[in-house]
């Protein structure tokens, strides 16, 4: 780690964004944490965790390619100020439902879904929003480094204190400090000073400016094999995660604790991952390290999968979690320094709707299998995909590099033969 790892923190508006999300994405976690645990606590039931995060994200794979649009439409800004707030409100209302204990499963379900329909339109305006707030925008691929890391690092912290709240003040309290936390985030954008806004006339009305962005993704195939891989990993490999109560109570026999540490390990080895990336050198190849990460991740997962000891769980807990983060953390990178600035909010919903909308299609398909084949056989296959993903990820990369060695070569004869 260097001076370098840090360099984005040289613009105001990116430290203060930087502040503000940590706080609340660290109140994020535990909310989730405690969901998770609540639900199977309620149920014991693999399947409805994998409906959880249905519920959850499902409505951003629908939604998230207009809030594209509506990120390059509109003031990025002011739709990100929405969006928090209406987050805010939504974190609330869970709250008031826990702490009054009189709680149905389909009520936490809904406001989940309430909390996805939010979400296809925070992710676009807030990705496509750190752009605006680098000053030197060769700083842009550490600014997103360092965004991994503070997801990581808070999905590190959150889950801890989430299981130790949950053993000694009850679940109520995760839910509580979640909404006051979307106070830090609402304050550090309204502290912001960025470029006035300068609101552009759309003389094309959405639906043509969303196949603007799908002819774009289909013009430009370095990305669209990006967002392709990144589907592959969200249907069949992100979900394991829905997983992990079940190890916690079933396979360790322990308690919210035990859950919220295994879920900490998983962000330490994410958050190491991330401060990997944030100290590489510019010009790093980016999509090489993407595909052998991928590996590591398979790797993870299938160690973890049928491991009984706990200490050596919680070791390939964390590899899985390194090799995991590269998955959201590059691709992210690829696209925010290759697409052109009018095309970012709608090329990002592409990436949100894999990333978001395919996972909870993956959680339930990870959940119905894991009735049958139970969770560690569930797991396993689900590392094996991650295995076959990394290396049909290097044998494109290597063929490409051929392709354009041959291209390189037959232009160098053809300026040989006409000279």
């Amino acid at each position: 780690m260097n001076i370098s790892t840090f360099k984005a923190f040289r613009s105001r508006n990116y430290r203060l964004y930087f502040a503000g999300q940590s706080v609340s994405l660290i109140g994020t976690w535990m909310q989730k944490t405690a969901v998770s645990w609540v639900i199977y606590t309620l149920t014991h039931s693999t399947f409805m965790l994998g409906l959880t995060m249905f519920a959850s994200q499902f409505p951003s794979f629908l939604l998230s390619l207009y809030g594209g649009v509506i990120s390059d439409r509109y003031n990025r800004f002011r739709v990100l100020l929405a969006t928090q707030a209406a987050s805010m409100i939504q974190a609330t209302l869970l709250a008031m439902l826990i702490l009054f204990n009189h709680y149905k499963v389909w009520e936490i379900l809904a406001l989940s879904v309430v909390l996805g329909v939010i979400n296809a339109f925070d992710v676009p305006a807030r990705q496509s929003l750190v752009y605006e707030m680098i000053e030197d925008k060769q700083s842009l691929p550490n600014a997103l480094a360092l965004n991994s890391s503070m997801v990581n690092l808070s999905r590190l912290i959150g889950p801890a204190i989430a299981g130790f709240i949950l053993e000694t003040w009850g679940d109520a309290f995760c839910f509580v400090l979640n909404a006051v936390s979307f106070i830090a985030v609402l304050g550090s954008l309204l502290m912001m000073r960025l470029p006035k806004y300068e609101a552009k006339q759309h003389t094309k009305n959405a639906f043509t400016e969303f196949k603007e962005g799908f002819s774009y993704l289909k013009a430009t195939p370095s990305i669209l094999f990006v967002i392709v891989m990144l589907s592959l990993i969200s249907l069949l490999v992100l979900p394991f995660s829905t997983l992990i109560p079940y190890y916690a109570r079933e396979v360790f026999k322990g308690n919210a604790t035990t859950f919220g540490v295994i879920d900490s390990v998983i962000g330490l080895g994410a958050f190491s991952g991330a401060i990997f990336l944030a100290s590489l050198n510019s010009g790093s190849n980016l999509k090489k390290i993407l595909g052998i990460n991928t590996l590591i991740f398979g790797v993870g997962l299938v160690l973890f999968s049928h491991e009984n000891t706990y200490w050596l769980a919680l070791i390939f807990a964390t590899i899985a979690g390194f090799g995991m983060m590269s998955q959201i953390t590059i691709s992210n990178t690829l696209i925010q320094t290759t697409v052109e600035p009018a095309m970012r909010g709608r090329v990002i919903s592409f990436y949100a709707m894999a990333f978001f909308g395919l996972q909870p299609i993956g959680g339930l398909l990870v959940g119905s299998v894991s009735k049958w084949i139970g969770a560690p056989d569930t797991i396993l296959f689900e590392g094996i995909a991650a295995l076959i993903i990394g290396i049909m990820h290097l044998r494109y990369l290597r063929k490409a590099k051929l392709k354009q060695q041959e291209n390189v070569m037959a232009v160098s004869e053809q300026h040989m033969q006409t000279t």
